[in-house]
């Protein structure tokens, strides 16, 4: 799947339709192992190459398109992203369907140099949720990998605090890195229309199944006493943190407590979270879900709707003491066949790199 969907998003760059994204880490403790001093190397690393790519990038552009492209970190510019196809109304940077050949060569450089690796995750998963926006465009206009928009909020470096922001229709990447380490990885919006299609030459593709089957995998290992705990009162058509809705936590946590579940059950929990958090780089991802298995006996999870997640209305949330994530299943806009999915993935503390207060 990670060969055919490469192979796709060089065929949609060589027609001025492309792009993709990821990355994040946790403080060290005051005294770290040979481990954790190995990781944090390796993460600054990783945050090099990130900005060795953004510079790279930034030298093909002219001195008009710079201005595009870098921004000041400032709320307004960070907030600024949408699940909709609505183009620079919603959004800030430079346009990927402006740029040429060899300059959108080196802007997926960029977002692969900031992605994880893992296959249907990270940059492999960011490639197909364009290549859909893709398939939506041979069916209706507004639509397609070439209304995407890639900007550096703050100057790209491994000393300051500045964020790579990447978007467009069912995407919104917020990688924000601080003094050369990946500081937060949300919001992080992903979505798919249609939810599964075959390319022209066979290959199948389904974007969000793997974060659908592992809350699917959640949800089914409950009893049906532990699901009428879970069961919300409310009815969810979107997700409830999306874009314009920063810090709108709600103040009391709802549903079941992950921390009266058994250690299968718990283990499931933390499966349908990595799907999420792997959108970061490898080492910050797993650094990350480590912090939220440490959060689990104060982590709830719920859900509204059927637990099939195959019906307008299916609905399932994961929220713990830094971990909030949304899955809800949509009618097809355009695909009205197919449910369309849409999800959220935010941290109640390193939103935008926790660098605002809402």
């Amino acid at each position: 799947m990670a060969a055919a969907s490469a192979a796709l998003l060089g065929a949609v760059y060589a027609t001025a339709n492309a792009a993709s994204v990821q990355e994040r880490a946790t403080p060290q403790a005051s005294q770290p192992s040979e481990a954790a001093t190995t990781a944090a190397t390796t993460a600054d690393s990783s945050v090099s190459d990130v900005v060795d790519a953004a510079e790279a990038f930034v030298d093909t552009l002219d001195s008009d398109q710079q201005s595009e492209a870098l921004l000041d970190f400032t709320e307004a510019n960070a907030t600024a992203w949408s699940n909709l196809p609505c183009g620079s109304t919603c959004r800030v940077g430079i346009e990927l369907s402006t740029l040429s050949d060899t300059q959108l060569t080196a802007a997926k450089a960029v977002l692969k140099a900031a992605a994880g690796t893992t296959a249907d995750t990270g940059y492999d998963q960011i490639t197909q949720i364009l290549a859909a926006d893709d398939k939506l465009g041979e069916t209706a206009s507004g639509y397609g990998s070439g209304n995407y928009y890639l900007a550096f909020l703050g100057t790209p470096s491994t000393t300051g605090t500045w964020q790579l922001h990447f978007g467009g229709h069912h995407l919104a990447v917020n990688l924000t890195y601080k003094d050369g380490e990946v500081e937060g990885t949300t919001p992080f919006f992903v979505g798919v229309e249609p939810s599964s299609w075959t390319a022209d030459d066979g290959t199948s593709y389904a974007p969000l199944d793997g974060m659908r089957d592992a809350m699917l995998a959640m949800v089914d290992s409950l009893s049906s006493d532990e699901l009428a705990e879970a069961e919300l009162s409310e009815s969810f058509s979107d997700v409830l943190l999306g874009p314009d809705d920063d810090g709108a936590f709600p103040t009391t946590k709802e549903g079941l407590s992950v921390g009266d579940l058994t250690d299968a059950q718990q283990q499931l929990v933390l499966d349908a979270i990595e799907p999420w958090v792997d959108v970061a780089d490898d080492t910050t991802a797993a650094s990350t879900l480590s912090t939220y298995k440490s959060e689990l006996d104060e982590t709830y999870i719920s859900y509204s709707g059927t637990t099939a997640l195959d019906t307008q209305g299916d609905y399932v949330r994961i929220d713990g003491p830094g971990v909030w994530i949304e899955f809800v299943c949509q009618d097809g806009v355009v695909y009205t066949s197919q449910i369309h999915y849409h999800s959220v993935y935010r941290d109640h503390n390193t939103d935008y790199g926790g660098e605002f207060t809402f």
